[in-house]
C-alpha cells in the first residue's frame, strides 16, 4: 500500500504545473541557446504594464537594428528612450536594450568598453524619476551585463532619493554597494550622507559613516562639518562635539554661522556662558553681512528651539536640573551680548512642554 501511495505522489509530482514547467524549459534549453545566438531579444514579454508609447516604439527600433539590420542603432535612439522613460516599464524595457546592445558590442563590434560615463549618470538618473531604484542600484555594480560604468555621481542620485525620502535602508544599501565595487567616496557624497542621517536622526549612522570618510582621507565640505556639529550639538554630546571641531580647524580656520553656534551651545552645556558669548561675538565681528543676516535666527533657535532639542535626548534624571542650568546660562547669553541684536525671545518654551520635568 505504501508503494501505491508513493506511485500516486510521484506521479502528482509529474502532473503539476511547476514541475511541467521546469520539464518544458529544460527540454527546451538547446533551442532557446541557439536562438540567443541568432537574435539579441530577451524579457520583454515579462515586462507587466504598458510602457510609455515613445520607450516602445525606440525599444522595437532598435531591436529591429540589432537583429534584423545586424548594426548598432544611432546613439540618438538610446538617449532619447532615456530622456522618455517615465515608468517602471520603461526603465524595465531600457535595461532589455542596454544588456541587447552590450552583446551586440560584444560579439560583432568586439567592443569591449562600458558605455560613456555620461550616458550611466542619465540612465541611473532616469530609474530615479521613474521610481525603479531596484534597477538603479544595477548601475553601481561592476561588470554588470548592460554595460554602465559605476561611478560616484550615479550614486548620489540614488542617494539624493534616498534623502527626499528619509530612507536610510537605502543610504546603507548605496554605501554597501560603494565599498563593495570599489567606488570613491566624494566630499559631496559626504554631504548628502550626513544630510540623511540628521534628517532620520540617526547618531551612531552618521558617525560610522564619517569615520569612513575620513579614514578614506576625504576632505569634509564646510556644509558636512555644520551638518555634523549641528546634531553633535542636538544630542548634547559635547566630547563628540569638539572632536568634530578639531577635526574642522585643522582644515578651515574660519567658523559659518552654523559651526560657531554649534560651539557655542557646547559651551553652554558644559556651564560656559562667558565663553559662548564671546564666540557669538566673534561670529557678528567676522562674517560678511549677507551671512550674519542669519544670526537673529540662529540665536533665536539656540534660545526657542535647541534647549527642548538637546533636553529629549538626555535621561530623565538629568532633565530637570540641565534645563534649570540651560535656562540661567541662557539669560546671562541674552543679557551679556552686545551684537545689536533684537531677537524675541522666550524663555517660557521649558515650561510649556509637559514632555519636560520641572
Amino acid at each position: 500500500m505504501q508503494a501505491v501511495s508513493n506511485a500516486r505522489r510521484v506521479s502528482r509530482l509529474l502532473q503539476s504545473p511547476i514541475f511541467r514547467s521546469f520539464h518544458l524549459r529544460t527540454t527546451e534549453q538547446p533551442f532557446l541557446s541557439g536562438l540567443v545566438q541568432r537574435n539579441f531579444s530577451s524579457g520583454v514579454d515579462n515586462v507587466e504594464g504598458t510602457p510609455t508609447e515613445a520607450v516602445k516604439d525606440l525599444y522595437d527600433k532598435m531591436l529591429q537594428s540589432v537583429n534584423v539590420k545586424r548594426s548598432m542603432p544611432p546613439n540618438a535612439w538610446l538617449w532619447s528612450m532615456i530622456a522618455n522613460c517615465k515608468h517602471q516599464h520603461d526603465i524595465s524595457l531600457l535595461f532589455d536594450v542596454l544588456q541587447n546592445l552590450r552583446r551586440f558590442r560584444l560579439s560583432n563590434l568586439r567592443i569591449h568598453d562600458d558605455f560613456n560615463c555620461s550616458l550611466c549618470r542619465e540612465v541611473t538618473k532616469a530609474c530615479v524619476h521613474a521610481g525603479a531604484i531596484d534597477f538603479g542600484k544595477k548601475a553601481l555594480w561592476k561588470h554588470n551585463v548592460y554595460g554602465l560604468a559605476p561611478s560616484v555621481a550615479s550614486a548620489h542620485h540614488i542617494l539624493t532619493y534616498a534623502k527626499n525620502h528619509n530612507d536610510t535602508n537605502l543610504l546603507v544599501e548605496v554605501m554597501k554597494l560603494l565599498k563593495r565595487n570599489d567606488l570613491p567616496l566624494q566630499p559631496g557624497t559626504a554631504d548628502i550622507v550626513f544630510s540623511i542621517c540628521y534628517n532620520t536622526d540617526e547618531w551612531e549612522l552618521i558617525n560610522k559613516y564619517a569615520k569612513r570618510f575620513v579614514k578614506a582621507g576625504v576632505k569634509l565640505r564646510q556644509t558636512s562639518f555644520e551638518t555634523w556639529m549641528r546634531f553633535a550639538a542636538k544630542r548634547g554630546d559635547t566630547e563628540s562635539l569638539w572632536k568634530i571641531e578639531k577635526l574642522r580647524s585643522d582644515s578651515m580656520k574660519q567658523h559659518t554661522l552654523a559651526t560657531g553656534f554649534s560651539c557655542a551651545k557646547g559651551l553652554l552645556l558644559e556651564r560656559k556662558p562667558s565663553d559662548a558669548v564671546a564666540i557669538i561675538q566673534v561670529l557678528n565681528q567676522t562674517l560678511s553681512e549677507a551671512k550674519k543676516s542669519g544670526m537673529k535666527d540662529e540665536l533665536q533657535k539656540l534660545v526657542s528651539e535647541w534647549p527642548l532639542e538637546v533636553l529629549k535626548h538626555k535621561k530623565e534624571e538629568e532633565r530637570k536640573a540641565l534645563a534649570a542650568s540651560l535656562k540661567s546660562d541662557i539669560l546671562d547669553i541674552v543679557n551679556n551680548l552686545d551684537t545689536g541684536l533684537e531677537a524675541n525671545i522666550s524663555l517660557e518654551d521649558l515650561n510649556r512642554r509637559e514632555s519636560i520635568p520641572q
